[in-house]
């Protein structure tokens, strides 16, 4: 599958939020040639924060959905990085998750799963990825998972 991928998110019943600003003292993406680099979106649905720790008050499934709702992110930020035109991303290159996870649990793929499975309903072939996924004791706010990504534009 390639081009037409807001008709595709529509099919999905998803609509891409308006790219979320900076945080902090940084930028929301970098152009560097043919690939954009996006901070770490965090967990969010319908402007509200997605909070939880996998292993202790969250199960894989809830942070399998946290970790969608990142993606969502990162493609509202792509499509920002285009000038509005989705169909200008190429392919998803790299994902980095990071799941708030306690020390004993192991099961952050899966999790960050919810946002590579989404990525490739999305986008087809384009979207899929390598990837890391790993835990960390704590994210801002208390979200359950944020993850940051590389894409190659045209």
């Amino acid at each position: 599958m390639s081009g037409n991928y807001e008709a595709r998110l529509a099919e999905l019943g998803v609509t891409l939020p308006a790219a979320p600003a900076p945080a902090a003292n940084y930028v929301p993406y970098v152009v560097s040639g043919d690939l954009v680099f996006v901070s770490g979106q965090i967990s969010m649905e319908n402007g509200t924060f997605i909070i939880g720790k996998l292993g202790a008050d969250m199960e894989v499934e809830a942070g399998a959905a946290a970790a969608r709702s990142c993606a969502i992110g990162l493609l509202a930020q792509v499509k920002a990085a285009c000038g509005g035109d989705l169909d200008r991303l190429q392919r998803v290159v790299k994902l980095t998750g990071f799941v708030n996870s306690t020390p004993d649990f192991g099961d952050q793929p899966k999790v960050v799963n919810g946002a590579s499975d989404f990525l490739v309903e999305a986008l087809g072939e384009a979207g899929r990825h390598s990837r890391s996924a790993v835990s960390a004791a704590s994210l801002p706010f208390g979200v359950a998972v944020e993850i940051e990504g590389i894409f190659e534009i045209r």
